[in-house]
């Protein structure tokens, strides 16, 4: 039904491909301009809409900055949020506020990193502020490829791999047929791509597509799976102990197959699922259907992944006869010291 409504949609793709084509040209010939801040930006973004591992890439950076020494902060626009304009999420130890005010992901960021955080769909006035209350000299933000009125130092391009081998009508398209916010050319915008090939073996990039990364530094990136964490007692168990236990699995994530697939191969039984929309917005009925399938599928636990935790931990009274788990995963880079050595070399020219 999705598929055909894309397809019916299909008129409209070439009045969104004039508007990108304008909109870029218009900030390429500086008649839109970037505006700088007081700060070093790294933006990390992609191409399509979703699933391309930009939260994990924005930890793995803020991980990095860290161990520099170097006084990073993350700005996110907050998407799904219960809340506009600015929202300090983090000075850098506790989370300030809820993740209905501030989004999933970034919640979660700056949980997982203890990094000053905020949100704000003006990135401007979002990083200005940032700067000015936590002091932070480098700022990463997360999901700004397309968001040009901020000027970037460094610009990382994410691309999942799964997507660029998937050629089809609904995929390597435009919105709204298919799932790219903008074409294949914008690549030339990236000081670097990173190719996130999440729990799949490494592939070259199809012919017909390498011209497009021609001249661009290239890395590649993949997920380990760490173990499983248990949201209410706050424990880690290794991947070896959940071998075989049937799970309910409850996922809410862009592109819930690389989840599922690596649940398959580290052996859990995933036959009893229940998928939403990406960045699901729980309520107190999915809670209850979530209750219903546990029970009538007699699962062990409900296992989910670590954003879809964040927001379902608020019902720990309702969900409080339940054990629940998320899949602990971390992303990679597959040449680490190479890409520390161009990051940190892009850095030091930057000017703070």
């Amino acid at each position: 039904m999705m598929d055909l409504l894309k397809i019916l949609l299909y008129p409209l793709v070439p009045v969104y491909a004039v508007l990108i084509k304008a909109r870029n040209w218009f900030f390429d010939k500086k008649i839109f301009k970037s505006q700088k801040v007081g700060a070093r930006i790294i933006s990390v973004g992609n191409i399509t809409v979703g699933g391309s591992g930009k939260t994990p890439m924005v930890i793995y950076l803020s991980n990095l900055l860290k161990q520099q020494g170097i006084k990073a902060g993350v700005l996110s626009r907050g998407y799904g949020r219960k809340s506009k304009g600015y929202v300090l999420v983090s000075k850098g130890e506790q989370v300030l506020t809820t993740v209905d005010l501030c989004g999933d992901e970034i919640f979660h960021t700056a949980q997982e990193c203890k990094v000053p955080a905020a949100v704000s769909e003006n990135r401007v006035i979002g990083a200005e502020r940032l700067i000015k209350e936590t002091n932070v000299n480098t700022i990463i933000l997360d999901d700004a490829y397309q968001h040009r009125w901020i000027d970037r130092d460094i610009n990382l391009l994410l691309c999942e791999q799964r997507f660029l081998y998937d050629n089809s009508f609904t995929n390597q398209n435009l919105l709204p047929t298919g799932i790219m916010r903008e074409p294949f050319d914008s690549i030339k915008r990236a000081d670097a791509v990173i190719i996130n090939r999440k729990f799949s073996e490494k592939k070259e990039i199809p012919d017909q597509l390498k011209k497009y990364f021609e001249n661009k530094k290239q890395f590649t990136a993949c997920y380990n799976a760490i173990g499983f964490y248990d949201v209410k007692k706050k424990i880690n168990y290794k991947i070896e102990e959940f071998e075989g236990q049937k799970g309910l699995v409850v996922s809410g994530i862009a592109n819930p197959y690389s989840f599922i697939n690596v649940l398959k191969k580290t052996n859990v039984d995933t036959q009893n699922q229940i998928i939403f929309r990406d960045h699901k917005d729980y309520t107190l009925k999915e809670v209850q259907r979530i209750r219903k399938e546990f029970y009538s599928t007699n699962s062990h636990s409900v296992v989910t992944t670590e954003k879809d935790a964040v927001k379902l931990s608020k019902y720990s009274k309702e969900l409080d006869d339940i054990d629940i788990f998320y899949l602990k995963i971390e992303l990679e880079i597959d040449e680490p010291e190479n890409f520390k050595e161009f990051l940190l070399k892009k850095f030091n020219n930057i000017e703070k």
